[in-house]
């Protein structure tokens, strides 16, 4: 940390010498190896993208010219130098910064991101913004090549030209997203990167830049050389058709090398694509030679897990067994293979597992022509992913009414990745979508009867479970009567009050029993409605007939949840019951354990004991 110590911020990088250059580089990817591997986070990516950044800081002015990152997997080296060096120890930490760029924390991050391709589109409404309010600075989009992928990336490109302004697109290509790239599009990035004239370009431009006489611009001798440049760069790309000028492949890893570009690209009068090869996980070697392992480290990323079966790789296990016995079933997935644990049936049934890349409105209705042509879909996608594909799970799904079943993973609250990733919008979306169920299991029992049902069903079926380790049963007796996946379960006998969970708050209500037990209150009855929609209304009118207070948990937004559903009805039915929805607030969720993010909205179990002595004191006033 010799060099890295002693900066103060992006602007002592002006007068730094190559070597020392080298050192800070070394000493940045140790400050973003010590910090993750403690706090969690996206390393191979941040890993790969330092001396990029620190080129980018030594030609461009982060508080004057627009940086944008895509996604921003690959920004830790831009918030260490970013005045943020000294906070870097708090990254992803209640209080602490963002493993996101955001606009609240820096007056040098311009836009805030979490989810992939959004950087081209942003940067061209920041170049019209520019260009009509007439101001002069530069507006940068760095992208990866797996978020080039998706379709709102290729949107971009399509109306560069006609958006008659100059941007500057950089394309940080390591060869992955999250995990390997697929697609025909990754294979003419694949073509550009090894072109032969990457070394002849290289030279051509030092040669170049060497020979400038004192006082001419580089964007005269660019003029002057365009042509033979453009000889240089062959084969043929899609940025050329597109009249965005393609300059690369170059070496990513090499701050010279990258500084003339860029310098290049400043003076240049068009838009242009600058290709960028680097190494993911670059500088360590673990992560250099897995990638994708290492694209996300969990808190304290190298210490051993404790025993126990996760939700995705449980509900995997199920598909897996269910495909052994009906090769109708297919799994697709949106470039999140490892996140959902689908390596094992990708590897048992390759010929049934398709990984789309990052294109999950393309999924979803390709899910659905599948179900149309015989198929038995199962999608597997992140709560905070499938926002981006809502119109096709309504329009193209639900609207045909089409056998898809999709394994939402992340449902509720998941923690240190913040705002962008919280599965908090699903249960109010999904549930007003016409012929779509919603199954919400609180145990590995309860999540392979959903998937069973929801492959024997000839409807949309969405089954939602949360992030961490699944549970083998809860509450679960012999004498237990079948149910089926619609009907609501009474796991615990009680008086005067009812909690009513789904899924993760199940442990929450039997918490929040024994904590009343404690404190010498009433026990409540504990219902699992087990089934978002259709609610089971046969037995929550029982409950809401009863003169007592029913209070609904829910990892979900409580304006459109189940709860206020669960409260319209008894107001319209004039039920006794007094009926309390506890959910997530009107409020996007920082960043943090989720243990704190469920303190911070209210989802306690000391706040449900609370409810219940505020309301015997209400009645008996």
């Amino acid at each position: 940390m010799r060099i890295l110590n002693k900066l103060t911020d992006y602007r002592d990088l002006k007068d730094m010498s190559r070597g020392a250059l080298d050192f800070l580089c070394q000493d940045i990817r140790e400050e973003i190896i010590r910090v993750v591997t403690k706090n969690g986070g996206h390393l191979a990516s941040s890993l790969g993208a330092v001396e990029l950044i620190v080129a980018l800081l030594r030609q461009f002015n982060p508080l004057e010219d627009r940086i944008i990152f895509d996604v921003g997997h690959q920004a830790y080296a831009y918030k260490i130098l970013t005045d943020r060096k000294d906070q870097f120890a708090t990254l992803r930490q209640w209080g602490g910064i963002s493993g996101f760029p955001k606009r609240e924390e820096s007056p040098c991050d311009h836009f805030n991101v979490g989810h992939s391709s959004t950087s081209l589109s942003a940067a061209l409404g920041y170049c019209k913004a520019r260009d009509i309010q007439n101001q002069k600075h530069h507006v940068v989009a760095v992208i990866g090549d797996g978020a080039l992928l998706n379709g709102l990336s290729f949107e971009a490109l399509n109306y560069t030209k006609d958006a008659h302004t100059k941007v500057i697109y950089i394309l940080n290509d390591n060869k992955m997203s999250i995990g390997h790239r697929v697609g025909g599009f990754a294979s003419h990035l694949a073509k550009l990167s090894s072109s032969q004239a990457y070394n002849s370009l290289k030279k051509y431009i030092k040669e170049s830049c060497a020979s400038i006489p004192q006082g001419q611009s580089i964007e005269n001798v660019l003029a002057k050389f365009k042509d033979h440049i453009k000889s240089l760069v062959k084969p043929d790309n899609i940025f050329d058709e597109l009249d965005i000028n393609y300059w690369g492949p170059f070496d990513g890893h090499n701050i010279e090398e990258m500084e003339t570009v860029l310098k290049m690209a400043k003076s240049y009068h068009k838009s242009v694509l600058i290709h960028v090869v680097t190494k993911k996980g670059k500088g360590l070697p673990c992560a250099e030679k897995h990638p994708d392992t290492y694209h996300g480290v969990p808190v304290n990323g190298f210490v051993k897990k404790t025993t126990g079966t996760s939700w995705s790789a449980s509900a995997t296990e199920v598909l897996c067994s269910m495909a052994e016995k009906d090769s109708r079933i297919v799994c697709l997935t949106a470039a999140m293979k490892n996140g959902t644990r689908l390596d094992e049936f990708a590897l048992r049934f390759p010929d049934r597992f398709f990984d789309v890349g990052i294109a999950e409105e393309h999924m979803l209705t390709m899910a659905a022509g599948m179900a149309a042509g015989g198929l038995r879909p199962v999608v597997f996608i992140y709560s905070t992913f499938l926002q981006r594909a809502m119109d096709q799970l309504a329009h193209d799904i639900a609207l045909q009414d089409l056998p898809v079943v999709i394994a939402v993973d992340r449902g509720g609250l998941v923690g240190e990745d913040g705002e962008t990733h919280q599965g908090l919008f699903d249960i109010a979306w999904c549930k007003t979508i016409p012929n779509v169920n919603m199954l919400i299991p609180r145990d590995r029992i309860d999540l392979e009867k959903a998937f069973q049902f929801g492959l024997a069903h000839h409807k949309p079926t969405i089954i939602r479970y949360s992030r961490g380790i699944a549970p083998e049963a809860i509450i679960r007796h012999e004498t237990t009567p079948a149910l089926s996946p619609f009907q609501s379960e009474i796991l615990m006998d009680g008086k005067e009050w009812t909690l009513i969970g789904m899924g993760a708050t199940i442990d929450l209500c039997l918490k929040s029993r024994e904590r009343a037990i404690e404190e010498g209150v009433p026990a409540p009855s504990v219902m699992d409605l087990r089934c978002a929609k259709p609610l089971d209304w046969t037995t929550l009118d029982k409950t809401l007939q009863k003169d007592n207070l029913v209070i609904i948990l829910e990892e979900g937004y409580k304006f459109g949840g189940v709860g206020e559903a669960i409260a319209s009805r008894s107001a319209e039915f004039a039920f006794k019951a007094r009926v309390l929805p506890l959910g997530i607030p009107d409020l996007f969720v920082p960043h943090g354990t989720p243990a704190i993010q469920r303190e911070y909205c209210g989802l306690t179990y000391q706040r449900v004991v609370n409810c219940y002595k505020e309301e015997a004191q209400r009645k008996s006033r």
